[in-house]
C-alpha cells in the first residue's frame, strides 16, 4: 500500500496565495493566476472562488473538476527536476500542470501561449 502525498490533502487556499505572490511579484496578475485555474479545470470564476472558501484539498478539487481542458495534455517541460509528462499518478500531474502554468506567467509568457490557445 502506498500512501499520498501529503499536498493531496493541502487546501488549494492554503498555496493559492504562493501562486499570487509568484505571479504578482513579476507583474502579473490575480485575474490571470485565476484564469490559469479556471482554464485547467473548467471551473467558473464563482465556483473557483466558492472552492477556496470551502478549503477543498487538491485531491477533492481535481477530482470534482467541472470540465478538465484537454489541452492541458500539451503542456510540457520539467517543474521541481521532473518531466511533467511523465507523471504517473493523475493528481500529481493536475498539480504539476497548474505549478507549470504559474512559472509561465511568472516568467512573463503571453496568456494565449500559457493557455495553449
Amino acid at each position: 500500500m502506498t500512501t499520498k502525498h501529503r499536498i493531496f490533502a493541502t487546501p488549494v487556499a492554503h498555496v493559492y496565495p504562493y501562486y499570487l505572490a509568484k505571479a504578482e511579484k513579476k507583474g502579473r496578475t490575480k485575474a490571470e493566476v485565476d484564469a490559469i485555474l479556471c482554464w485547467l479545470t473548467g471551473y467558473t470564476p464563482k465556483q473557483l472562488e466558492k472552492q477556496l472558501k470551502q478549503q477543498t484539498d487538491f485531491e477533492t478539487f481535481f477530482a470534482k473538476a467541472p470540465k478538465p481542458n484537454p489541452a492541458r495534455k500539451l503542456i510540457t517541460g520539467v517543474i521541481c527536476g521532473v518531466r511533467v509528462e511523465d507523471i504517473k499518478e493523475p493528481t500529481m500531474q493536475e498539480i504539476r500542470y497548474l505549478d507549470k502554468l504559474v512559472d509561465e506567467l511568472a516568467k512573463g509568457r503571453e496568456m494565449e501561449k500559457i493557455l495553449r490557445s
